[in-house]
């Protein structure tokens, strides 16, 4: 087996989080009246949620993220709701959150090969909670609780760089995700989903893949070259 960590985004490249996010707001949405569905509120709750990551100074849990940005989504849709209620409700709900098609049978095979992690935006127990958490060994669990930062920043990456070792491969999908990798110096691989589109003006990955049956050719092709 590689030591080369090989690191993964979990609310984008290995789970649907738009669809589990979603179903459960549109149950909230439909249970109260509200004249919105859940994708709607989901994508003005998301929207916010990045913004309040992003410009923090300090580090607050994700949890405390989530609540703000539900408050400022009710506020931004007119709604009445219980923000501190409702984001309990759906942090609770994550372990319901699909994984994408592939994962539970491409993300075995990677790990016979690779050191298989995630580095994400989450709390612990956030993280264990979801469809991911049986896949990957607690010493590959990079979260933003354990890292004290938050991506698209560059300190996250810097440390769970430091963590692997320096040998670290990071897959990612949201185009945040991948601009802040590739600017922090990371060996970034991205995966492409549906719905997830790169910023043109960002810097361009060197190597990209449609799904995760092609990443372990991509991963050993880059390793290949590196011994070379």
């Amino acid at each position: 087996m590689s030591r080369r960590l090989v690191t993964f985004d979990l609310f984008s490249a290995l789970i649907d989080s738009r669809m589990g996010a979603s179903a459960v707001l549109d149950g909230l949405a439909r249970a109260r009246g509200w004249p919105v569905d859940g994708g709607v509120l989901y994508d003005v709750w998301d929207a916010r949620n990045k913004i309040s990551q992003r410009e923090l100074a300090s580090w607050v849990p994700f949890a405390e993220h989530c609540r703000r940005a539900l408050a400022g989504a009710y506020a931004e849709l007119h709604l009445t709701g219980d923000a501190d209620a409702d984001v309990v409700v759906l942090l609770r709900s994550v372990g319901d959150w699909p994984l994408w098609p592939d994962v539970a049978e491409e993300l075995p095979r990677l790990a016979a090969r690779y050191r298989v992690g995630v580095l994400s935006n989450v709390d612990d127990d956030v993280f264990a909670r979801t469809q991911v958490a049986r896949f990957v060994v607690d010493d590959a669990v990079l979260t933003s609780e354990r890292l004290q930062a938050y991506k698209p920043g560059p300190e996250i990456y810097r440390r769970a760089r430091e963590r692997a070792g320096g040998a670290l491969v990071h897959v990612a999908t949201s185009a945040r995700d991948v601009r802040g990798a590739l600017e922090a110096g990371i060996d970034v691989i991205h995966l492409q989903r549906p719905g997830h589109r790169l910023d043109p003006s960002a810097p361009a990955p060197e190597r990209e893949v449609p799904d995760l049956s092609h990443l372990l050719s991509a991963l050993d092709s880059a390793q290949e070259r590196g011994s070379s």
